[in-house]
């Protein structure tokens, strides 16, 4: 793709006259795709003892839906989580009515068609307001939300299993919750787990008390995903009130940051040593930056390793990030030029609908003038068999 085009945002919302390559029409899986919780999602499927404060739809004052939550400062707009496809320039953030969003959002045969617009033939589906909800202060309440949050994704899951492939969420309270978290969420034949990028324990996610929940992973064959804006570093960005400067600099930067240091605390404290069948998820926080990122956990290995109290590694910590880590990213062009310095086995494209940074509809398109110059059967892994792989998917014949 041509610097020019590269940084055009109307490479977001038109497809021009792009002639679609055939080696883009394969059926695409999004990675990362997303659902609009409706607003019976946690109304009609919480306990009883949070109905009350269960998160819910409301009218704000522009006019638009917003979702309450007690303990969540500002209502969470859902015009921005629904703006795929709409050109940049007339995406309102709070003035759209439930009524006018995607209705594949929340609607299992809504989406189906959504899919076939974009060439897509499966999703794995992320929650929108979960996201924000993973930053809620109240363990009890944050777990009562996730499984009825699971309780609701099951159902949509179930109108087409071949197509929609739902990750649970785990609030991760504690390590025998977060293991009873997994086993509910595989009883209910969702594909994965999302967590929260900070656990809700004293410790982190490096401790070794963490170790049974690694191994409950493995077993349930369920990947772990982490996905931006669900860390409290920078869970002000988008809804909270911020400074201009602030809010550029979380949108556009900050956003992957938290992600990262996840990857990093995995790595530094050998979790994957420990557990090499482990698999980790960073969902949209593209993956251009990959190859210099190895690059410096590396160097920091090499050079530092031994005043910085580092036990050895049986590998350089960049060879657990390439056989451990997964990336999706929907529109990242860096990511497909710098494939050859990345394992193309753990790229895995999305297109993120229906988020307002989504390629949607036009999926195909921004894929063609992307990935030009990529080897095919490598594309096909990234645009497709990665995420099948990972996953495990039965695809419709």
């Amino acid at each position: 793709m041509s610097g020019s085009n590269m940084n055009d945002p109307s490479v977001h919302w038109s497809a021009g006259d792009v002639a679609i390559d055939p080696s883009v029409q394969i059926g695409l899986i999004s990675a990362d795709s997303h659902i609009i919780e409706p607003p019976n999602c946690y109304i009609d499927h919480i306990d009883p003892a949070y109905r009350d404060r269960a998160p819910h739809v409301e009218t704000g004052p522009n006019g638009g839906a917003v979702v309450v939550c007690d303990g969540i400062g500002k209502p969470i707009p859902l015009g921005i989580i629904a703006a795929a496809g709409i050109d940049p320039k007339d995406i309102r953030v709070d003035e759209a009515r439930f009524e006018d969003l995607h209705r594949g959002g929340w609607d299992p045969k809504a989406r189906l068609a959504d899919q076939d617009r974009d060439g897509v033939v499966a999703e794995v589906i992320y929650p929108s307001v979960g996201m924000v909800l993973c930053n809620h202060p109240d363990p009890g309440f944050k777990r009562a939300c996730f499984t009825a949050y699971n309780r609701w994704l099951e159902t949509f899951q179930s109108v087409a299993p071949d197509r929609l492939y739902g990750l649970g969420q785990s609030a991760a309270t504690s390590v025998a919750e977060t293991i009873a978290d997994f086993e509910d969420i595989k009883r209910r034949g969702l594909a994965g787990v999302m967590l929260p990028c900070e656990p809700m324990t004293e410790y982190d996610y490096d401790d070794p008390r963490f170790d049974p929940v690694w191994q409950a992973a493995i077993d349930l064959k369920l990947p772990l995903s982490f996905h931006i804006l669900t860390s409290s570093r920078n869970s002000k960005g988008i809804f909270g009130s911020v400074t201009r400067s602030d809010k550029m600099s979380s949108q556009c930067h900050t956003v992957i940051r938290a992600n990262q240091d996840v990857i990093a605390l995995l790595i530094w404290g050998q979790v994957f040593e420990r557990f090499p069948g482990l698999k980790v998820v960073c969902a949209e926080a593209d993956a251009g930056w990959a190859p210099h990122f190895m690059y410096r956990l590396d160097h920091f290995y090499k050079r530092h390793r031994y005043w910085a109290k580092i036990e050895p590694m049986a590998q350089m910590p960049s060879a657990y990030f390439r056989e451990n880590i997964y990336l999706t990213f929907q529109d990242d062009w860096s990511a497909f030029d710098q494939v050859h310095n990345m394992n193309p086995n753990r790229l895995c494209w999305a297109n993120d609908f229906p988020h307002s940074d989504s390629t949607w509809p036009i999926s195909q398109a921004i894929l063609t003038e992307h990935s030009a110059k990529l080897d095919p059967a490598i594309k096909r892994r990234i645009l497709r068999d990665n995420t099948i792989e990972l996953y495990g998917m039965t695809l419709a014949a």
